[in-house]
């Protein structure tokens, strides 16, 4: 699932994008604008952001401190790890979850719109922050579970950073043109 998120929000940005300059080329050439625009941008930009975290981490390119745990061994990294998934982010999803979604469904229930003038109604925008954790939620567990099965011998490291394989096509294609 974080595959399809993530490859489904990366067409986001460019939605963002384009309404960012449409938005300029309007103000431009009519000396006009909505604050409409700028709040679809502020969306755009927060449902990249928190759908995509879980696809972050399914890629192994969220940020890591390995000055020390780089010196470890694997099975010591992968405990690190662990120990980090399950007394830190999965603890801290819930809570987000939990301290959100009153205010999603307020938002909902009031039909809260944003006070600038034209501006969007809310509670989409909000509903982001509890969807993005259950995401990587889920994502945390699916990475803990691999952990778990590589501590047991039953899969490979699971660490290794994903590669694109439309990247290696194009990388294969780039080598034959070169001999």
């Amino acid at each position: 699932m974080s595959e399809f998120v993530g490859r489904w929000v990366a067409w986001l940005v460019l939605a963002a994008v384009l309404v960012s300059a449409i938005n300029a080329s309007v103000r431009k050439a009519f000396n006009t604008s909505s604050n409409a625009y700028l709040e679809i941008q502020w969306y755009l930009f927060a449902a990249v952001f928190l759908l995509a975290a879980g696809y972050t981490m399914l890629r192994q390119e969220h940020v890591k401190i390995d000055v020390i745990s780089g010196r470890l061994s694997k099975r010591a990294q992968i405990w690190i790890d662990i120990f980090g998934l399950a007394l830190f982010v999965l603890p801290l999803v819930v809570n987000v979850i939990r301290l959100s979604w009153p205010l999603v469904v307020n938002a909902y229930v009031n039909q809260e719109y944003s006070q600038n003038a034209g501006g969007l109604i809310r509670w989409p925008v909000f509903a982001l922050l509890p969807l993005g954790f259950l995401l990587l939620g889920m994502q945390a567990i699916s990475e803990l579970i691999k952990r778990i099965a590589f501590l047991r011998g039953l899969i490979p490291d699971p660490v290794e950073k994903h590669k694109d394989p439309g990247l290696d096509v194009v990388l294969d294609v780039e080598q034959e043109g070169k001999r």
